[in-house]
């Protein structure tokens, strides 16, 4: 499932192309993704100037004119590829995974614009998209997520008080979107690794000097992700980007029997199964083999 980075590389994309531009119409090849397309979503939409583009926690948000919001959720295996009507590019992806270029099947939903076009495809069709209208329906439909990463909000006093009496395991409190939004598995391994922080340790456990850490890391990590995809989409004005390379630094995820990368670490990564997810830890620095009360 995309995560935050990658939700903030697809944000950024779309901002170069269709921020301040008028979208022509929309076509639904296929109503019957996660939620059903709403029937009348090209009739509401057609015509309206886009005025902004944000992302809230893992959704991409469109604002129209009208006072209409466009919520779009890439679910487990949704991509949003451009097409230019006038030029042939290689690549069409606007973010840093999956496929670079359209595939032939599961493209769902057409946007058109002027002199381009983009598609929303999503093979395993867990993604959606969803029509609000009005600012205060938008707040209300994210208001149980938890405070953004980048918020002044996640800071030391929240994230203690929150932590105070709960007895689940730090790596699902990490993805938990109840008290932080936008993390998710992949990223999860990496922040805990980061602050050599068992994952199996109880969430009320953890120290105020492990909480410090884990503020840091959380923010660099994302950053760091964010700056390898947004390598990509620098030029992305040709569609030359190519895939993003921060799968290719992971210190912790998708690394099992290799070296642990953090400073004067003797470990080696493991995988374990923490509530039917894989999670990649160091067997030294995080501790692993300690028992964990």
């Amino acid at each position: 499932m995309p995560e935050l980075p990658e939700v903030e590389v697809v944000k950024q994309s779309l901002e170069k192309y269709i921020l301040n531009k008028r979208l022509v119409k929309i076509i639904v090849k296929n109503k019957n993704l996660r939620f059903l397309v709403p029937k009348d979503l090209s009739k509401k939409l057609s015509n309206l100037k886009i005025l902004n583009i944000k992302r809230i926690s893992k959704y991409v948000v469109i604002e129209f004119e009208n006072n209409l919001f466009l919520i779009i959720h890439l679910g487990m295996s949704g991509t949003l590829h451009l097409l230019k009507k006038l030029k042939y590019f290689k690549n069409t992806n606007l973010s840093f995974y999956h496929s670079k270029n359209l595939p032939k099947k599961h493209n769902h939903i057409y946007f058109y614009f002027q002199r381009f076009n983009i598609i929303l495809n999503d093979p395993r069709r867990f993604g959606f998209v969803k029509l609000i209208k009005g600012k205060n329906n938008l707040n209300n439909y994210f208001n149980k997520l938890g405070p953004d990463p980048f918020q002044k909000s996640f800071n030391f006093e929240y994230i203690k008080k929150y932590l105070y009496k709960k007895k689940k395991n730090i790596k699902n409190t990490l993805i938990d979107q109840g008290f932080i939004s936008g993390i998710g598995n992949i990223y999860a391994s990496e922040i805990l690794n980061y602050c050599q922080i068992n994952p199996n340790i109880s969430s009320c456990k953890i120290t105020d000097k492990q909480i410090q850490k884990i503020i840091f890391y959380t923010k660099k990590v994302l950053k760091y992700s964010i700056k390898r995809g947004g390598t990509t989409i620098n030029n992305f004005y040709s569609i030359k980007g190519n895939q993003g390379n921060y799968q290719k630094e992971f210190r912790a995820y998708n690394r099992e029997n290799k070296k642990c990368k953090n400073k004067q670490c003797i470990g080696t990564i493991i995988k374990l199964n923490i509530s039917n997810r894989a999670t990649y830890v160091c067997n030294f620095c995080q501790k692993i083999n300690k028992k964990i009360n």
